[in-house]
């Protein structure tokens, strides 16, 4: 199991690390791409800022071209200084980058000027001719080139706080061939940027001129915030002097998808992630529940190696699929030789393979089975036979369909030996039960036959007394036919008494021999005067006067007349010795007269119900009553308060009741005494009997 669960763990791993491995490829083939893709396109960005600064050079050289040509019409039409002005003034007007005009002569003298209407006088802080070096040196290379030549930018401070970027530039006047002059021109570096550079070019970016070092001179425009800025440098190459032209971008980052190719690229590779995350979870939970399924197979087959209860699967065809190690060890047989073995079976004894053939084929036959046991019984290996109970039940798969039967195979050996030593023991213990039991009714016998015997011993002393006096007076008994007649009466008491004892002992012989019990209809009052001699005999003796009361609406019962009437006997003599005890106990109130004892004998209808009916006995005597300590152990066998008795009276009382189905009770009457009821069925009427039935075809 260990090593299982160790293979199941490392496979595990091992899939889990090519997955990983896969993941990382693909998130860092994904990452690639789209860093080469941000560069690509950072290039793009900075190839068109670089054409854009490009472009802008070009534009500024046009514009100057186109001023320097500008210049050179004005000065060729206009040779009087008044018209020249308004000239220029106009020109002014239209060249926004220029800040001052002049016009001077070849000794450097000003011969006039215009100022630009836009902006305050350049030169009007620091005058003009704090720079006539710088210009007479610019002047003189520009004669030279015989062109236009540009000097060095310089900062000119303004009386707001603010100053301008500009520089100067001296084109030469020529009049037939002769140096006549010179114009010159002073910029504004922003206005250059501003006026010259094509709005397109300049939209969204910014340029400025600086020095070679980086030092900025002049900025127009600022290009929107960005996480990235890209520079484009361009040399801006002038007659005299050379700036170098910087263009800024910061709206140029590279968007997370350059172009279709990679948006779909990366798309596809989300997607791919996205498949392989699907296939990761579904992967994780197929891996999950192939370890449910190793743990459930295992404890099954842990389960099916641990039952001392035998399985076996049969296919519709009757040959054996499965069996576990029970049903392996109960026959002695290994697995494979019972697997896909048909009838008859190895465990068939020989004797009984055709009867067990013609069952099974039935029993195969059937779209169902009955799910209750059978028995039955198999052969080991070494050809021993033992029971089994064998339990079937139809096979059915995961979709409902029948594939064959499953069995349940129990030995039933140790059973049947237990169950037959626990019936020689249960046997043992009924002789052992019925020996006590017959011990018990000697004791009845003894205790129950004491009074027949005594009257028969009574009768016949007395008739032995009469005829003593007879025989003493000398008188013939047929000549006294009195004497005559209390001899006969006396001597038939002697036979019922005896025939009284001789069914006593009849009844207990039949109860010991578990015979049936007879049973007879009787009226209850036959019941009492069956008892009634004895009773009287004894309640003369102890001075007892007895009461009968018997209700006339009494049915008659059905009992064992002979059983009954030694429970009203050992009740009433009961009834009647507690009386005397209670005259004879020490501090106890004696009755005031001898008629003070009374035994009461009651016969009524008891409550009924739907179902039966039933008769009431009633005993009544007027003794002490019962304690507490006795009334607990009133009816246990062997009891008793009486030094002379042995304690069987009330417990036999008792079972004859309640092998009746009556009840035997008991309690207190007020003042004193104690009454003892016991009921009996009343018997079933005729017509009862008789009653047709109500069925139906």
């Amino acid at each position: 199991m260990n090593l299982y669960f160790a293979g199941v763990l490392g496979g595990a791993s091992r899939r889990w690390s090519l997955w990983a491995l896969l993941v990382a490829l693909l998130v860092g083939l994904l990452g690639l791409l789209v860093w080469l893709a941000g560069r690509y396109e950072a290039s793009l960005v900075q190839d068109r800022l670089e054409h854009t600064a490009a472009e802008a050079v070009t534009d500024i050289r046009s514009g100057l071209t186109r001023n320097i040509q500008t210049f050179q019409a004005l000065q060729s039409s206009e040779r009087m200084p008044e018209s020249w002005h308004l000239s220029a003034a106009r020109l002014l007007r239209e060249r926004r980058e220029v800040l001052r005009l002049e016009w001077r002569d070849v000794a450097m003298e000003t011969r006039g000027f215009v100022e630009t209407p836009y902006h305050s006088a350049v030169f009007e802080r620091l005058g003009r001719s704090s720079l006539q070096a710088d210009v007479g040196l610019t002047c003189t290379t520009a004669a030279r080139l015989s062109g236009a030549a540009y000097s060095r930018s310089y900062f000119m401070p303004q009386f707001d706080g603010m100053g301008m970027e500009v520089l100067d530039m001296c084109l030469p006047i020529m009049a037939a061939g002769r140096l006549s002059g010179y114009t010159v021109v002073t910029y504004a570096l922003q206005d250059i940027l501003g006026e010259l550079v094509g709005k397109q070019v300049a939209r969204g970016i910014g340029l400025s001129f600086t020095e070679a070092d980086g030092t900025r001179l002049a900025l127009y425009g600022a290009p929107l915030r960005g996480r990235q800025v890209y520079v484009a440098q361009q040399l801006l190459d002038l007659p005299g002097n050379t700036l170098v032209l910087r263009a800024e971008n910061r709206l140029g980052t590279p968007a997370l998808f350059p172009n279709v190719l990679t948006a779909l690229v990366t798309a596809m590779a989300l997607a791919l992630l996205a498949v392989l995350f699907l296939l990761a979870r579904d992967m994780r939970r197929r891996l999950k529940v192939e370890d449910d399924l190793g743990e459930a197979l295992a404890f099954r087959k842990a389960m099916e190696d641990s039952l001392l209860t035998g399985l076996r699967a049969r296919d519709l065809q009757g040959r054996i699929t499965y069996v576990n190690p029970a049903f392996c060890n109960m026959l002695g047989l290994d697995a494979q030789q019972l697997l896909n073995q048909s009838m008859p079976s190895p465990y068939w004894p020989p004797e009984l393979a055709d009867d067990y053939q013609q069952r099974q084929e039935v029993r195969l036959a059937g779209n169902t089975l009955p799910r209750e046991g059978h028995e039955s019984v198999f052969m080991r290996q070494d050809g021993s036979r033992f029971p089994v109970l064998i339990m079937e039940a139809p096979l059915i798969n995961a979709v409902g369909k029948h594939t064959g039967w499953m069995s349940t195979i129990l030995d039933v050996s140790e059973q049947r030996r237990v169950e037959e030593v626990s019936r020689a023991s249960q046997d043992r213990l009924q002789a052992t039960a019925r020996l006590a039991m017959v011990g018990e009714m000697a004791s009845l016998l003894s205790h129950e036959l004491n009074q027949p015997l005594a009257a028969i011993s009574s009768y016949a002393t007395g008739s032995l007394n009469l005829l003593q006096d007879a025989l003493d007076s000398g008188a013939a008994t047929s000549s006294d036919p009195h004497l005559s007649e209390d001899l006969q009466q006396a001597m038939r008491r002697i036979a019922e008494q005896a025939e009284r004892a001789g069914k006593v002992i009849k009844s207990v012989h039949d109860f010991v021999r578990r015979r049936d019990k007879v049973r007879e209809t009787v009226a209850p009052r036959v019941l009492l005067d069956a008892v009634m001699p004895l009773v009287s005999l004894q309640a003369r003796k102890l001075g007892v006067r007895l009461v009968i009361e018997v209700d006339p609406a009494c049915a008659p019962v059905l009992c064992d007349t002979i059983m009954v009437e030694q429970v009203l006997l050992n009740l009433s003599r009961n009834g009647m010795q507690a009386m005397q005890g209670a005259d004879e106990t020490p501090g106890a109130e004696r009755a005031p007269r001898r008629g003070a004892k009374v035994l009461t004998l009651r016969i009524r209808p008891a409550a009924s119900n739907a179902r039966s009916q039933w008769v009431e006995f009633a005993v009544i005597d007027c003794g002490e009553g019962i304690s507490e300590q006795v009334a607990r152990q009133l009816f246990t066998p062997f009891f008793t308060t009486k030094a002379e008795g042995m304690g069987l009276g009330l417990s036999l009382c008792r079972t004859v009741i309640e092998q009746h189905g009556g009840f035997l009770g008991y309690e207190a009457v007020q003042p004193r005494g104690t009454i003892f009821t016991f009921t009996l069925p009343v018997a079933p009427r005729p017509d009862d009997l008789q009653e047709p039935s109500h069925g139906t075809d």
